[in-house]
């Protein structure tokens, strides 16, 4: 049976994904395959790497700088997080991903990016991440507050606004089960976004990407139906907050943010104490040192 991880998106939101991942790790279930969308990848790449708390430690670390995230940082780069930083400052040098470990994990990962050209999802798997960060870059470029990434000569901006939810794609890939980590909790339905003539401007020479853009809240709440029937079927289980969150996009309050990750500890916990599956074999990843 291959095992599949999939992670939700949602900005600062992903710091709940961080501490199902942290718990995942600490009770040694590592699955066979993982795709995540923009900070659902961020912090998937951690989890394959087996950086434990790495992901925790970026997202709360930084909260007082100026080239993390914010209003200084839109305004000087074009990007509400500053993306040098967290893409090439905090993973060379900072807190240094291990690219290495990343490589050799037997654990293959999926990264989901959408092409503004045609609007469509693109996946990018491990052989674009070897010593770079681009892809990841690519995936959490959010649109209208992130400029669009270049891949070969095409651009590319936040996978979770063309397939915010990768699980059919997971299933395309050969996944015969899927633990999926939502960031909103599951009454949730998404809402048509709010900045429509703020986008039309911004993409009025991409208008698959206004097309994507209008259609973002209709493909994500389908893909909720989508999941339903997944579970109703036993091919998925999902981890998600049980209450709405009250955590944004940019959001920077730290007590609000360590909650989250402490509420997705705990419900990573239930769910490894529920589970009916035999459990993934635990991947030989190393495991970094010094982290609580």
């Amino acid at each position: 049976m291959k095992t599949g991880l999939v992670l939700e998106g949602g900005g600062m939101r992903g710091i709940y994904t961080n501490g199902v991942l942290d718990c995942l790790m600490d009770n040694g279930f590592y699955s066979d395959y993982v795709i995540g969308v923009s900070a659902g990848a961020c912090g998937g790449v951690s989890y394959v790497s087996g950086q434990r708390g790495r992901s925790k430690r970026i997202n709360l670390g930084y909260l007082d700088d100026k080239r993390y995230l914010g209003l200084e940082s839109l305004r000087k780069t074009g990007s509400m997080f500053g993306m040098d930083f967290l893409f090439e400052e905090i993973p060379n040098r900072l807190d240094p991903f291990d690219y290495a470990a990343f490589l050799a994990s037997p654990i293959a990962f999926v990264a989901g990016v959408t092409d503004v050209e045609t609007g469509k999802p693109a996946y990018f798997g491990k052989e674009a991440m070897n010593g770079t960060s681009v892809v990841l870059r690519a995936s959490s470029a959010i649109p209208v507050f992130s400029p669009a990434v270049e891949i070969n000569g095409r651009r590319y901006l936040d996978g979770g606004t063309s397939d915010p939810i990768p699980v059919k794609k997971a299933l395309e890939d050969g996944c015969d089960r899927l633990v999926v980590v939502l960031t909103r909790d599951r009454s949730y339905q998404k809402q048509p976004e709010k900045l429509r003539v703020a986008y039309r401007r911004v993409f009025r020479d991409a208008p698959k990407m206004i097309e994507a853009l209008d259609r973002r809240h209709e493909i994500y709440n389908e893909t909720l139906d989508f999941l339903r029937g997944l579970e109703r079927r036993g091919i998925a289980q999902v981890i998600a907050p049980g209450r709405p969150v009250q955590v944004g996009r940019f959001e920077r309050d730290p007590l609000r943010l360590n909650a989250l990750y402490k509420t997705g500890m705990l419900d990573a916990q239930k769910f490894l104490s529920r589970i009916g599956w035999e459990r993934p074999t635990a991947s030989p990843v190393p495991q970094a040192a010094g982290e609580n």
